[in-house]
């Protein structure tokens, strides 16, 4: 996982724009629908540019808050995660990393000062890989300052954490996509495009705010967050 965030970012970006094109779910949904260049501009923004921006930010606070726990006499990193292999360390990042995401979406939901932010990603109406690139720039402060502080103290590796945020981006944008699949009965456990338009319905149905889950839908049935009528 040593190349570069930004050219795993451009691969997971091409494999949805094709899989869009191979099995799309609305065959009548236009490829290039109005609005897909402001969203590019969204897509370099917040996937890239901005990204890396607060990534060094946090690496800073994340050292100057490891001194002072070395200082208080907190041994930082006391997880023993960093000693497990690779595939343990990534498993634990992966699960710990989704659960936080789906608390925070949470919160960007139910407290109406962050609402304000939300409802930019909110203002998508035709739902394809890109729109997962539509949000307001707090959001990744948001996000953050709110999961980089328990996630430094698993202490995983580099090449975990990289492993885990290109999943990341391949299933934010997969649930926003375009694309036929519904996963059958992983779908209690793995989100999907089937079950993350309802979370995007304005209506109502089911309740004000539903499906919250990144990667694992299981979050949503676990904490009976999860609204999705499959035979519609």
């Amino acid at each position: 996982m040593t190349m570069p965030y930004v050219y795993w970012l451009a691969l997971v970006s091409t494999l949805l724009v094709v899989l869009e094109r191979l099995v799309p779910w609305r065959t009548e949904q236009r490829a290039l629908r109005e609005g897909w260049i402001r969203d590019l501009g969204f897509l370099a923004f917040n996937g890239h540019f901005f990204s890396l921006w607060t990534a060094t930010l946090n690496g800073a606070l994340a050292v100057a808050a490891a001194r002072a726990l070395d200082d208080w006499g907190v041994r930082p990193h006391a997880s023993p995660v960093s000693g497990w292999p690779f595939a343990a360390q990534f498993v634990v990042l992966l699960v710990v990393s989704d659960f936080l995401q789906w608390c925070v979406h949470n919160l960007l939901h139910r407290v109406p000062w962050l609402w304000q932010f939300h409802k930019v990603h909110h203002s998508i109406d035709t739902m394809d890989w890109i729109g997962n690139w539509r949000f307001h720039w707090f959001e990744v402060v948001v996000y953050r300052s709110l999961l980089w502080l328990p996630l430094a103290w698993l202490g995983a590796s580099g090449d975990a954490v990289m492993a885990a945020a290109v999943i990341g981006t391949f299933w934010g944008e997969l649930n926003h996509a375009n694309v036929d699949t519904g996963l059958g009965a992983l779908g209690v456990v793995l989100n999907s495009p089937r079950m993350h338009l309802w979370h995007h319905d304005a209506s109502g149905e089911g309740a004000p705010a539903k499906n919250f889950g990144v990667i694992f839908s299981a979050w949503d049935f676990l904490f009976g967050t999860a609204y999705w009528p499959r035979d519609r």
